[in-house]
């Protein structure tokens, strides 16, 4: 991957002097410039680079401006800025650290400095990737089911709070459907465990194909599944879970399971109702219509006893 470097100042020899020191030593791929900070925030916003380095006095906006502006954005506050001041004033180099400055390098500088503290802030930055990535991937591992790849119990239980609340927010319609597989348990019992997790991740991929991109999918536990469908009427969602049904039942497995024909109940429940004024509520009105499901058959899909007022 490369990375880059912008060098702001408005003197053309401190640009090239401090871009031909980095370029001694190779330390990145792309070195860009601008001659004051209103041009170097052009030049971060249209790419982001991996380091800069910063004069302190500049016409039109000088570095502690620009220093505020990159840090006014989330998207920005991680690139390392290093000030570069021709003045040894302790005061303005605790303004520009209190600001978002990394360090100082004083002019006129000595290249093995420049290229030592280049190198500590690039060395930083790799490490704060590095925790930023990994934090991503155990928030991402807390909020997933390691088996079907679906959102969990526990990142269902937040998600349908926020949602119910925005839908009460705005008026508009909330739908949850709760799907349960039929007879599953013949499947753990005939084929192993081992199959019947390849029979949940199956279900779990049409689920997950079959909603929209700010719909909210989700193992419940066990053989149960869970789709959250903002702004969908009662009906909408009657159709969304009867489209599941019909897509579910016409899985076609591998060996061993080429002979197994899957299908599930479902129940569907919509806010805004009488009978619903939380998530909880709306669970329970859910539930309940996917036990009338399977009390009426399986392999169907039932609604909410009463409808959305």
């Amino acid at each position: 991957m490369s990375n880059s470097v912008l060098v702001i100042d408005d003197s053309d020899s401190v640009r090239y002097h401090i871009i031909s020191t980095l370029k001694n030593v190779s330390l990145f791929d792309q070195y860009r410039e601008a001659r004051d900070g209103i041009d170097g925030f052009k030049s971060v916003l249209s790419a982001k680079p991996d380091l800069i380095i910063c004069d302190l006095e500049m016409p039109r906006m000088d570095g502690f401006k620009f220093l505020q502006l990159v840090n006014s954005r989330d998207d920005l506050r991680g690139i390392p800025i290093i000030m570069l001041t021709g003045r040894e004033d302790r005061d303005l180099k605790i303004k520009g650290l209190e600001q978002g400055a990394c360090d100082y390098v004083t002019k006129p500088f000595d290249a093995g400095e420049l290229v030592a503290r280049v190198n500590v802030q690039l060395k930083i930055k790799a490490l704060q990737d590095e925790l930023k990535i990994s934090n991503e991937l155990l928030k991402e591992l807390s909020n997933t089911d390691p088996l079907t790849r679906l959102y969990n119990r526990r990142y269902l239980t937040h998600a349908l709070n926020s949602e119910l609340v925005r839908a009460r927010r705005y008026n508009e319609s909330l739908s949850f459907i709760i799907l349960d597989i039929d007879h599953f348990k013949k499947v753990n019992d005939v084929y192993g465990h081992q199959n019947g997790d390849t029979v949940l991740s199956a279900i779990a991929g049409v689920v997950q194909a079959g909603r929209r991109c700010y719909d909210i999918a989700a193992r419940y536990g066990g053989e149960e599944f869970v789709l959250v469908l903002p702004g969908t009427s009662l009906e909408g969602g009657i159709t969304v879970a009867e489209r599941l049904r019909e897509d579910v039942r016409t899985i076609s497995f591998r060996p061993p399971l080429e002979n197994l024909s899957v299908t599930i109940s479902l129940g569907v429940a919509t806010f805004p109702s009488t009978q619903i004024d939380d998530e909880d509520s709306l669970i329970r009105q859910a539930d309940e219509a996917l036990y009338r499901a399977k009390q009426n058959g399986r392999n169907r899909v039932e609604a909410m006893a009463e409808g959305p007022i």
